[in-house]
């Protein structure tokens, strides 16, 4: 199977798209397909090198007017005319199947007969119904957007549900606690909590700051984010004594972090649809397969993966609970077990799995 993904990105890129698609390409190669992963512009740096990811497909850019700076328009000018460019290259009508997770890039192939397969990571709009129903077939990344889809007039026969997923390699002979906190410069007489990803009111990262101040004795780590976030976000809470914001660190660096922290927290947001019902975040899997204890916001798509016997949970938006619950979860010398229960239910979420069923579902 040849397969042409399609992605109006910037690789590599400090946003967690990035290492999906890039994770996800890896994992059909690796299966069996062959794939050629066609980006609108590349970052700084190696893709590949960046992500970890081995060169058994290619990557190509096709370059056009990066207008994305312009705002809203200029970014969907940008992105139809990277979808008019690839339709001109001979990879495109080769290609067995051509995939996306941009509806909007795929809404201009409708009608050239090409076999279109729509990976969709949020609810339906207007355009992704409109894709969805006419694609070969359609990728979701929880139950419950399988179900939204279904009711926006989807087949079911067309759905894969394919959950997002973790590389359980990367996390193998992870250090210590105490090695981890020695060469993280922290504290080994502490607890430490962790959360690692991105700085969005949605992630619930502030709930978890403010929750902060109300364990005072506890070391809380917020790493990930973006410039334009961590400079909100140090603004606000950056002089609460017990809170380090490190910012974003290279991938390699990420297992430290897991094993240096006694918990890891998951604060999704209850306001936000998308991460509360839909979503699949990959910091999910890889705390799962760390093994690190984990509280989670007790939202629908968390609760999708998590259960009660593989972590702790506290109400979304609720920063007084959620002190409450760590301060009793860091107290409990049972805890450990959770986290192990949680790595062996990792293990059926690696890349290499997902792949098999999206590959299986295309076939």
């Amino acid at each position: 199977m040849t397969i042409q993904y399609l992605a109006f990105v910037r690789l590599p890129t400090e946003k967690a798209h990035g290492l999906q698609i890039m994770k996800t390409c890896e994992a059909f190669a690796h299966a069996g397909a062959r794939i050629e992963l066609a980006i609108g512009r590349q970052g700084r740096g190696d893709p590949f090198a960046t992500y970890g990811v081995k060169k058994n497909f290619s990557l190509s850019i096709l370059r056009g007017p990066d207008l994305v700076s312009w705002g809203s328009l200029g970014f969907i000018f940008s992105l139809l005319w990277f979808s008019e460019v690839a339709a001109r290259q001979s990879a495109f009508w080769e290609a067995d199947i051509i995939y996306s997770r941009d509806a909007l890039i795929l809404l201009q192939y409708i009608f050239l007969r090409r076999t279109l397969v729509y990976e969709a990571h949020q609810k339906p709009n207007l355009v992704s119904r409109f894709v969805a129903r006419r694609a070969y077939r359609l990728v979701v990344i929880s139950r419950a957007l399988a179900e939204a889809y279904g009711s926006a007039g989807v087949l079911r026969e067309k759905i894969i549900i394919a959950p997002d997923a973790v590389d359980p390699r990367s996390l193998e002979n992870m250090p210590s606690r105490e090695e981890a906190r020695g060469r993280l410069g922290l504290p080994r007489d502490k607890k430490v909590v962790a959360y690692i990803g991105h700085l969005y009111a949605r992630k619930g990262a502030d709930t978890l700051a403010t929750a902060a101040s109300r364990i005072p004795d506890t070391v809380f780590l917020f790493v990930g984010g973006i410039e334009k976030d961590i400079r909100r976000f140090t603004a606000i809470y950056g002089s609460t004594p017990n809170m380090q914001i490190v910012g974003y660190v290279p991938r390699e660096k990420i297992p430290l972090y897991l094993a240096a922290a006694d918990l890891l927290v998951l604060p999704s947001s209850a306001k936000d649809e998308d991460s509360a019902r839909y979503g699949s975040p990959m910091k999910l899997f890889e705390y799962m397969a760390s093994a690190t204890p984990i509280l989670a916001s007790n939202v629908p798509a968390l609760r999708e993966v998590l259960t009660d016997d593989s972590a702790y949970f506290f109400k979304p938006d609720d920063a007084e609970d959620l002190a409450r619950v760590a301060s009793r979860v860091l107290a409990d010398p049972a805890r450990a077990a959770r986290g192990e229960t949680a790595r062996e239910e990792a293990k059926q979420y690696s890349w290499e799995a997902r792949a098999r069923t999206i590959l299986s579902g295309l076939a």
